[in-house]
C-alpha cells in the first residue's frame, strides 16, 4: 500500500467518491493497521466529520432511515486512527438516535421495511464499540443480536442463507457485509463463543486452502487498485489480507494454532 498516494488522492475527488473519497482512505487505511496520529489525515478527518455531522435522514413510521454505515465507519476509523475528537461525541450520537427497535439500522424508506440490514448495521456496531463509552458498547450489544439471530448469515424463519455474497469472503469489503466481516466483528465483541456463531465458525474453517484463504470475489476497484495491492481474488490460492481475519478469528475462537508451516 502507498498511503501517501491514497492520501493525496483523496483531496481531489468528493468525500464519499468510491474508493478513493477521504472516507474510504481513512477506511483503508484503518482497517490495514496504518499507524495512528498521521497528521497528513487531519485534513481528510475534516473533510469527513463535516459531511457526516450535516447528515439529518428522514423519519418513516417512527424509525430513521439513515444510511449509517457512512457514519459508522467513519466513527471507527478516526478511532483507529487516533483522530477521534470531541465531535465525534455527535457522530455517536447520531447514531444511537438513529438505532432501530430491534438493534440495528436500515436505508430502506419502504414503510414495509422493518428489519435492520446487515450493511448499514455492521459499522455502526462496530464504531459504537471502538468508541467505547458505555451507552456506546450497549447500543454495539442490541446491535449484535441483529446478527447473531440469524446465525451471521441465515434467515431466522426458514434458515436459508440470506444471500449469496453473505457466504463468499471479499477484501476490503468496504460497506458491504460478509460472514468473515460478522466474525470480526464479533471478535472485537469478544462473542464469537456464542453458540450462534458456530455455523459461521464453520464455513469459514471449510474455506481454508492449503496457503491460506482466498479472495473470492471483490468490490476494489479503479484508483483503489493503483494505489493498494488487495491481494487478488482466487478460488485456488489465499489473499493475505482475508488469511490475516480469518487466523485472528480462528484462533480468537480457538480453533486454530496457526504457525508459518501450517
Amino acid at each position: 500500500m502507498d498511503p501517501s498516494k491514497l492520501i493525496e488522492g483523496a483531496a481531489h475527488v468528493p468525500v464519499y467518491a468510491k474508493w478513493r473519497g477521504a472516507h474510504w482512505v481513512l477506511a483503508a487505511l484503518a482497517d490495514t493497521g496504518h499507524p495512528p496520529g498521521d497528521p497528513r489525515l487531519v485534513p481528510l478527518r475534516e473533510r469527513v466529520l463535516a459531511t457526516w455531522l450535516a447528515v439529518r435522514p428522514p423519519v418513516l413510521d417512527g424509525r430513521w432511515r439513515a444510511h449509517a454505515s457512512q457514519p459508522g465507519n467513519a466513527l471507527r476509523s478516526l478511532v483507529k486512527l487516533g483522530l477521534a475528537d470531541e465531535r465525534c461525541d455527535s457522530l455517536a450520537g447520531q447514531l444511537l438516535e438513529w438505532q432501530w427497535p430491534d438493534g440495528g439500522w436500515n436505508c430502506d424508506r419502504r414503510p414495509a421495511a422493518t428489519t435492520s440490514s446487515f450493511h448499514e448495521s455492521l459499522l455502526p456496531m462496530r464504531g459504537l464499540w471502538a468508541y467505547g463509552s458505555e451507552a456506546c458498547r450497549e447500543a454495539a450489544r442490541r446491535a449484535a443480536e441483529v446478527f447473531l439471530r440469524r446465525r451471521l448469515l441465515f434467515r431466522a424463519g426458514t434458515g436459508e442463507l440470506i444471500r449469496d455474497d453473505f457466504a463468499k469472503l471479499h477484501f476490503p469489503r468496504y460497506w458491504h457485509y460478509d460472514m468473515l466481516g460478522g466474525l470480526v466483528a464479533m471478535m472485537e465483541m469478544g462473542l464469537l463463543d456464542d453458540p450462534r456463531c458456530a455455523d459461521a465458525l464453520d464455513l469459514l474453517e471449510s474455506k481454508r486452502l492449503p496457503d491460506g484463504w482466498p479472495a473470492q470475489a471483490t468490490y476494489a476497484r479503479g484508483a483503489t487498485r493503483d494505489s493498494v495491492d488487495w491481494g487478488g481474488t482466487s478460488t485456488r490460492r489465499a489473499n493475505p489480507w482475508v488469511t490475516a481475519d480469518a487466523v485472528a478469528v480462528l484462533r480468537a475462537a480457538g480453533r486454530l494454532s496457526w504457525t508459518s508451516e501450517s
